[in-house]
Parts: C-alpha cells; structure tokens; sequence
C-alpha cells in the first residue's frame, strides 16, 4: 500500500472469525503477536475492497492532520482537507486544500485537467481510460497524487495484500456516529491503523499512518467522511477556464534511468 504522510488514504464487519481483543473497557491495550498476520484481518481488507469497488457514485471527503518533524526532534501538526466526487467508470473531480496550496483535478471520461487557483495555470491531457487508471497514470506519468488514492486500488489485483507484515483485529471503536472495527497493520517502515464501518456494507472512516523509519514515529491522521447519495451533476467533472487563467504544459517525469 502506498502511504503519503499529508495526501493519502483508506475495511469490514462480516468478519469469518470472532472479534479479536474486543475492547469494551478504554483502559485495555490489544497486544499484537510480532510478525503475526491475522487471516480475518485481511479478508476485512479484501471484504472493503469489494464493495468500495460496487460504489459508481460517491461524494468522499477528508480532513488530514501530518506531523513534520524538526531537527531538534520537535514535532509541527499542518491540517489540509480533499474533496472527490466520482461518477465511475470515468468521471473525477478532485480538490486538495490547505493555506500552503490549492489544486484541484479534473476527468470528464475524455480529458483531464490539473487547475491551480492560486497561480492562475491549468495543464490539459487527453485521456479515455477509467478514474482507477487514471490515478495510477497521474502519479507515473507525472508525479501528481490523488487524495485517498487507494480507495481505487483495494478490491483490484494490484492491491499488495501479500506485502503485509503483521495484521491484528484491534477491537471496535466509534467514528462520529459509526460503529467500526478497527484493524492494525505492519508493512515495511509503516504501521497504519484502519476504521471501517460496521455491517455488510463496510467503508474506511479512519486512517492512521506511522512512519518507523524516523525514530521521532511522525504520524499522519484522516478522517473519512462519505456521501452516496451526491447532487452533484455531471458539469463538474469538466474544467472551464476561469477568467484570467492561462493554459500551461504539463510536463512528464523523467524516465528513470
């Protein structure tokens, strides 16, 4: 799974087996076998990824908190919000905010458009393919990442289930009004920590993302909010220029060598 402290993120109720570490009293602590990989725990990852990839129209948003660490090992918080109506198979609107940038994205099914307000740019590519593989292309081809670009990846082939180091079953935990099971995870440099929803309709409302590879363990935090039911309509998805922009090339990456 590809984590991104600050722009990233994402599990299920139907579990085969009963709740491990069930935690009804606050003051009790799950203790995690090392290198264990719980089997329920992943079948809740591959439960989510099943029905986030049954939703064809969706309104998803999140508030992001992200530790920056400073030399001295003093931590900073920075807050930064995205915004993502989809109308699958091929229609994105995306907005990335926070008092340092502003971007928002584009995909009417035919281009797709990276606009930035503040500057006043806006790059255009053509492109036919579904929102899911225009996210992977977006970030290949030219280093821009989608918020909560994983919600696209679990429940296809390309999500690195085998990749998992350890994986525990955390007990229960309310997000807002929600009911979810909460699921821990190793992988690699990362521990993250999920919420998801409980039912037979299970979807991501937490996120927790550590980095051990800084002995600081900056964290980065979402919270996830759903709407399936959107009004939006399908003239969002296409880009008019504003007023004063002005259209500028949208450059790939170099290959790498």
């Amino acid at each position: 799974m590809k984590f991104k402290l600050l722009a990233a993120a994402l599990i299920s109720a139907s579990l085969a087996a009963p709740l491990v570490h069930a935690q009804t009293d606050p003051s009790a602590t799950a203790k995690p076998v090392e290198n264990a990989v719980d089997p329920a725990s992943i079948q809740a990852l591959k439960d989510m990824g099943t029905h986030l990839q049954t939703l064809r129209r969706f309104h998803v948003s999140t508030g992001l908190t992200g530790e920056v660490v400073l030399a001295d090992g003093q931590k900073l918080q920075h807050t930064a919000t995205a915004d993502l109506d989809v109308l699958r198979p091929n229609k994105l609107r995306a907005r990335m905010f926070s008092t340092r940038s502003e971007r928002v994205v584009f995909f009417n099914g035919e281009k797709a458009t990276i606009f930035l307000p503040a500057q006043k740019y806006y790059s255009t590519v053509d492109f036919s393919g579904t929102v899911d593989a225009l996210v992977g292309k977006l970030e290949e081809r030219y280093g821009i990442e989608i918020p909560l670009s994983d919600l696209f990846l679990w429940g296809t082939p390309a999500a690195p289930l085998d990749k998992i180091d350890s994986a525990m079953n955390a007990g229960q935990d309310f997000i807002g009004k929600d009911l979810c099971n909460h699921f821990a995870f190793r992988q690699g440099n990362f521990d993250w920590q999920i919420w998801i929803t409980t039912g037979s309709k299970p979807l991501p409302r937490k996120l927790v993302i550590t980095n051990r590879a800084d002995e600081a363990r900056p964290q980065s935090v979402s919270l996830i909010d759903w709407n399936l039911n959107p009004g939006f309509k399908d003239d969002v998805f296409t880009f008019v220029p504003p007023k004063g922009t002005r259209a500028v090339e949208l450059r790939a990456l170099e290959a790498k060598k």
